[in-house]
């Protein structure tokens, strides 16, 4: 934005000038970072954050003093991508894609302390996993979950890794929140997140963010499958695939 003076900014547009600026930024924001932008009388910008944090569209960061896009914010962003026609080209994406790869393919959200499936496309196989869309899984035991915890700021991760409850799902849970956390550093260097039968036994899946135009994670793109149909390493060669239809998935919302 080039600098609006703020008798230019009509009223009724102000809150949306200020979350389109929270959205761009490439990380926690001050209300004074943002009227650089606007250049609002400060009471002015300082009540538009706080009824926006009210209403569940910004959240405080861990050091109270920088804001991030709340839960309403987020739940927006993933609307975008429900929408019509986006939705029928986030369809046929992902329905390609579970064809080329042969086994079920999911596009999740972050939602809280879960991720929530967006979409997905059932492989023809007989035996599957029935995870239909809206269902909410664990952070910390599912690839999509662990892809989302590793591009959270290292405060937002201490505070989730002190308040978390590792609940063993399968005897390879990550159990305490010092192998999480080490499980983390690893899908940070790499760019993609696994799940070595965390969330269920015999059960296997990668997954790969899929990045706004800042680079920041929107939504996950993952393949799952029984061990008995794939292995962890015939899933990792999905991963040339999944990067693809993750571009093309973001495409659709940032070009």
């Amino acid at each position: 934005m080039d600098g609006h003076r703020s008798d230019t900014i009509p009223t009724n547009l102000r809150l949306l000038l200020v979350l389109e600026q929270v959205a761009e930024a490439d990380g926690p924001v001050t209300p004074t970072e943002v009227n650089a932008e606007l250049g609002l009388p400060k009471p002015t910008i300082h009540r538009l954050f706080a009824t926006l944090l009210e209403e569940g569209f910004l959240q405080r960061d861990m050091g109270g003093r920088t804001y991030l896009p709340g839960p309403r914010l987020r739940r927006m962003s993933g609307g975008v991508l429900s929408a019509s026609p986006i939705q029928s080209a986030r369809k046929a994406i992902l329905r390609k894609l579970s064809g080329d790869l042969g086994e079920t393919c999911n596009i999740a959200l972050p939602d809280g302390d879960s991720m929530v499936y967006l979409e997905r496309q059932e492989t023809e196989w007989p035996l599957r996993i029935q995870l239909p869309p809206g269902t909410r899984v664990p952070l910390y035991c599912t690839a999509s979950g662990k892809m989302y915890l590793s591009t959270l700021a290292p405060r937002m991760l201490d505070a989730y890794l002190s308040a978390v409850t590792l609940e063993a799902r399968t005897p390879r849970t990550y159990s305490t929140p010092e192998a999480l956390r080490e499980a983390l550093d690893a899908i940070r260097d790499r760019g993609h997140s696994e799940d070595r039968g965390e969330f269920m036994e015999d059960m296997i899946a990668v997954a790969v963010p899929v990045l706004d135009a800042n680079g920041r994670l929107l939504a996950t793109l993952s393949v799952h499958a029984p061990t008995s149909r794939m292995s962890l390493e015939d899933a990792r060669g999905c991963l040339p695939r999944l990067v693809r239809a993750a571009s093309d998935l973001a495409a659709l919302v940032t070009d």
